[in-house]
């Protein structure tokens, strides 16, 4: 008997719709826990960038390209590099190395390194699920 397609299978669909928000909850913890425990941007962007991949293999290309256009996902991973680069060079401007926390202007260098880790950590997050998306629609343009 053949299968119907992904995007006929009510209860796929159901259980995409269900786990796709906790999904991406689960990546936005990994990549705000990434400076202080196992995770960060990279595991948590793959996981974002997975979770929104779910949503289109089971909801087909078109219904993807209404939630995330292309421009959007180029800007995501634009932003994402722009976050880490800004980062890099606000230290710079405080006098420091490139990526060198302790030079920004905090109370303390631990503070300075927590919270700049932090934004680095968002930034690889946002890159690296902004190109999954985009490598995924490229190659499914590609096969289709």
């Amino acid at each position: 008997m053949k299968e119907k397609p992904l995007s006929e299978n009510i209860i796929k669909r159901a259980m995409t719709r269900l786990l796709v928000p906790f999904i991406q909850l689960f990546a936005f913890y990994v990549i705000a826990h990434g400076d202080i425990g196992p995770g960060g941007g990279f595991q948590g962007g793959v996981i974002l960038g997975a979770g929104f991949i779910l949503y289109v293999i089971t909801f087909g290309m078109d219904e993807g390209r209404k939630r995330i256009s292309r421009t959007a996902s180029d800007l995501l991973s634009t932003a994402g590099v722009l976050l880490f680069a800004a980062t890099g060079f606000a230290c710079i401007v405080a006098g420091g190395a490139y990526l060198q926390y302790a030079s920004l202007p905090f109370s303390s260098p631990q503070l300075a390194s927590h919270l700049a880790i932090f934004v680095i950590e968002w930034g690889i997050g946002i890159t690296v699920a902004g190109v999954m998306i985009t490598l995924y629609f490229l190659i499914g343009r590609e096969v289709q």
